[in-house]
């Protein structure tokens, strides 16, 4: 599982020129499920995240967290991530999981994510959407659940 973390100030998502989901000073995840994620890699990453110190504190020093300042998540799935590029020019998206498991692990990350008390608000999988953001910093981070072991 992958998830670009950007740091924003806002952030909203639209499908068919409505906005489905829109958050404040937070976080903008994007989000790539591979084929061979599990639930274990979701609670990893959803930990990470949650602790994750990249706001400023009194001294404007990245020590706090997300969970610190009552931060906004906004979800938002991306198969795209899960690209393989490797041969050729044309990327392959063959590692990315089927929706039927994509989809319940993508609600599964964001049911924990939403469980931090955090609002978290998402994007609709497997729609056309228009995404929105301001970068604070800018900071953006990947990670990729792979990494943990």
């Amino acid at each position: 599982m992958k998830v670009v973390i950007q740091r924003v100030s806002e952030a909203s998502v639209q499908v068919e020129g409505k906005i489905v989901g829109e958050i404040g000073k937070g976080l903008m995840l994007l989000i790539g499920i591979d084929d061979n994620d599990e639930k274990t890699d979701a609670d990893w990453l959803i930990q990470k995240i949650l602790n994750l110190r990249i706001f400023g504190d009194e001294n404007d020093k990245l020590n706090l967290s997300i969970t610190d300042i009552a931060g906004e998540i906004l979800c938002i799935s991306q198969f795209t991530l899960i690209a393989d590029y490797k041969k050729g020019n044309r990327p392959s998206f063959i590692k990315a999981a089927k929706p039927d498991k994509a989809i319940p692990l993508f609600e599964y990350f964001k049911s924990n994510i939403t469980k931090s008390g955090l609002k978290t608000e998402s994007g609709i999988f497997g729609a056309d959407m228009n995404v929105a953001l301001i970068n604070d910093g800018p900071v953006t981070i990947v990670m990729d659940s792979l990494t943990k072991n």
